[in-house]
């Protein structure tokens, strides 16, 4: 995607990093983001309009603390530093950061001083206005050419510029939604200073991802793991408008979707797009092997073991296919480049198709690696796809297993699949579909006492759940109002056998996982 006018991010280990460039992308312009170790490698590629230096955990005091490419200074480009950033900057380019000052973590108000290019159009001098801070050292020297533009009770450097030379930094994060104009000032930053075309839309993205798949794959066959969500079926229905009949689609219906999916996902792939698909009804399978499993990660592993061999299977009857087509985003992209080389922690292992291209060695065909969440549903209404599919919420690979804690049968799996539309039904009529992230039923491990009429019962409770997040990374529980939750409570009890108690989870993430499991 380099014909576009780019932004480069240099990451320097921050938790906030992604949130950079979706606002970058939000504005129009495409960007990537690189370990500030193979920082100096991306510029020369991407010949970048600016450069963006991110947060991150460390202390510029500390010796062998990360930096910036001094190249990205040497050729005079516009540069803005954020929190970590800014010191690392400032550093550079000869002034002084110090540890041991006054804190500042989460809101605070920033006193703008003097106008600035950064905040033209947004703020005025001596206005005030709510950002987001997390640090502990700061910036006690301006560099040479350098001034104060706006101040903070613990940050008398909160943001500077050098108007000249297009250097901007600031101690907050601008990125995060804790701070309300951050994303006009990113914006600013990218058209106003670096001069960056809003050229990246998901219409021109389209068009120029069907030449380089159809010349990727020339006459060749493509297979798609199908899985039914946004991302595998966005991509299968790109490729197939750049390859038609050469790709075909292997759908694994595992026995673990919602109500109603797998038909779904059949009807509209082979009915409305006519793209060839494989239905592999495995239920049998993959239930016969859950049976008696309870942890959750033998769960996932176990789904993740038989999703591979099935398809493997398939792809073999299908025969000469070269090419494997995978629903890979960018996030995917990023964190497998680890920041400090070292192992990541295991939350929870993730269900995909990893392994199989080496497995079967196949070539990848990965249209959205270079596409965030939102983008992939904007392609997608791009691409036509209905907007009830493409609006849908994120669905788990394992699907409803790690919706049961336990063990998993037929008879737990049709009740939780009943409850889990009851939900999902009113929180549609209630006009909170597209507001929630995510949100779904739990059949819990624990029986209760009711009375039903006149009589006892003993039955299954179901917890449910709901959260708003910008990107799955972090989320808040979403506070319904206690009326919705006791008529979808209702419903649930008096239309589901075998609940007969209705919970509502709020915990957020972290320090709990969104899924349960």
């Amino acid at each position: 995607m380099t014909q576009h006018d780019s932004i480069l991010i240099i990451d320097f280990g921050s938790q906030v990093t992604q949130l950079i460039a979706r606002r970058v992308r939000e504005a129009g312009v495409y960007c990537e983001i690189h370990p500030f170790q193979s920082a100096e490698a991306a510029y020369r590629r991407l010949k970048p309009k600016g450069v963006i230096l991110s947060g991150g955990p460390a202390s510029v005091t500390e010796d062998f603390s990360p930096r910036a490419p001094q190249l990205i200074f040497d050729e005079k480009l516009p540069v803005f530093g954020i929190c970590y950033g800014e010191q690392t900057m400032a550093e550079q380019l000869g002034g002084k950061v110090e540890a041991g000052h006054h804190r500042e973590f989460g809101r605070a108000f920033l006193e703008v001083q003097k106008p600035s290019k950064l905040f033209e159009g947004v703020w005025e001098p001596g206005s005030r206005h709510q950002v987001w801070m997390s640090h502990g050292d700061r910036v006690t020297r301006l560099p040479e050419g350098f001034e104060v533009v706006a101040t903070s009770d613990n940050a008398p450097y909160a943001a500077i510029a050098d108007e000249k030379r297009n250097y901007y930094a600031v101690q907050f994060h601008p990125e995060v939604v804790h701070t309300p104009d951050g994303a006009k000032l990113i914006g600013n930053f990218v058209h106003n200073i670096a001069g960056a075309k809003s050229d990246w839309t998901m219409s021109a993205y389209r068009q120029e991802m069907i030449a380089k798949i159809r010349a990727q794959v020339g006459k060749g066959k493509v297979i798609c793991g199908l899985s039914g969500g946004v991302d595998s079926s966005v991509a299968a229905v790109l490729i197939h408008e750049a390859i038609g009949d050469q790709l075909t689609c292997v759908f694994v219906d595992h026995g673990l979707m919602r109500q109603n999916e797998a038909r779904e996902v059949v009807d509209l792939f082979r009915g409305h797009y006519n793209i060839p698909l494989v239905h592999v009804d495995a239920a049998d399978l993959f239930l016969g092997e859950l049976a008696g499993v309870t942890d959750p990660e033998t769960k996932r592993k176990t789904i993740g073991r038989l999703f591979i061999e099935v398809f493997e299977k398939e792809a073999k009857a299908i025969g000469g296919a070269e090419f494997l087509a995978q629903g890979t985003l960018y996030p995917d992209v990023i964190e497998s480049v680890s920041f400090t080389g070292g192992p990541s922690v295991t939350i929870k292992s993730h269900h995909n198709v990893g392994g199989l291209p080496e497995r079967m060695n196949m070539k990848l065909v990965e249209p959205l690696r270079e596409l965030f969440k939102d983008e992939v549903r904007a392609l997608g209404r791009e691409l036509g796809l209905p907007d009830s599919f493409v609006g849908r919420h994120p669905f788990p690979g394992p699907g409803l297993a790690i919706r049961i804690p336990g063990d998993i049968t037929r008879e737990k799996l049709d009740i939780l699949r009943q409850a889990d539309a009851i939900y999902l039904d009113e929180i549609r009529k209630a006009g909170l579909y597209d507001i929630i992230w995510q949100a779904f039923a739990v059949l819990l491990p624990v029986r209760t006492v009711g009375v039903m009429g006149d009589g006892r019962t003993y039955d299954h409770v179901c917890a449910l759940r709901a959260v708003t997040s910008v990107d799955g990374m972090t989320a808040d529980f979403y506070p319904f109002d206690m009326n919705f939750l006791g008529r979808a409570a209702t419903r649930i009890i008096n239309e589901v056998r075998g609940i007969n108690r209705v919970v509502y989870d709020v915990t957020s993430k972290p320090p709990g996982t969104i899924e349960w499991e």
